[in-house]
């Protein structure tokens, strides 16, 4: 077997786990961005402090417990006591679920740059309290906390790599197969990241054109 069948051979065995890829990272995406976004809101503008005290507590444990440690809980640990999530279900929890925690400091930090007066201001001319978040302060938080929301969804993408190990079907699952089954490592690795990358520059194109757009319409 040639060298280019072969490098074609194992580019097609990829190709197989790049929708899996491309679906964990936009659902969890999705979720992490919807939690985070109302996790943000909830601790930056509600009142209770218990409710502080517990955004904060979740953004700490989710940051700092090892990814792989929360896909095994919700894999193999729900599993053992009867509550078996499908190893896609609980990727893209699992990936979900750390990402709300990122996303809330995110849009925190957006939240907390803006002028302390613009929510009174607001309030001040008639908008309501749900106005003047949604309508004011929320779409320059987006602006501000978009870059650092771009480069998440790139580790995000990335870090799908680690669901293989709850035998999600995604590239570097038939990565670990394909090594097992004909030993060509390097080569096999040397495409998988070949992919990642490919994956990765569509994305990081769309993050700048949003970065451009929207701050041609700041300015």
């Amino acid at each position: 077997m040639t060298g280019i069948s072969t490098f074609i051979m194992v580019l097609e065995g990829l190709l197989a786990g790049v929708g899996v890829t491309v679906l964990v990272t936009l659902t969890s995406l999705a979720l992490g961005v919807a939690l985070g976004f109302g996790l943000a809101l909830v601790r930056q503008f509600g009142r209770l402090r218990a409710a502080h005290f517990l955004i904060d507590a979740y953004c700490e444990i989710m940051r700092n417990i090892p990814a792989l440690t929360h896909l095994f809980i919700l894999y193999f640990g729900l599993a053992s006591i009867g509550l078996r999530l499908s190893a896609l279900v609980a990727a893209v929890l699992g990936l979900g679920l750390i990402g709300a925690a990122v996303t809330c400091d995110l849009f925190r930090s957006g939240f907390s740059a803006l002028p302390n007066g613009q929510r009174e201001a607001a309030l001040a001319v008639g908008f309501t309290p749900f106005q003047a978040i949604f309508d004011i302060l929320t779409p320059q938080a987006l602006r501000i906390a978009l870059p650092s929301l771009g480069n998440y969804a790139v580790q995000l993408l990335k870090d799908t790599s680690i669901v293989s190990a709850i035998a999600a079907p995604e590239i570097m699952f038939y990565a670990r197969s394909m090594v097992t089954s004909s030993f060509q490592t390097t080569l096999i690795y040397v495409t998988a990241a070949g992919l990642y990358l490919v994956l990765s520059l569509p994305l990081m194109q769309a993050v700048r054109f949003l970065e451009g757009r929207y701050g041609r319409l700041k300015a």
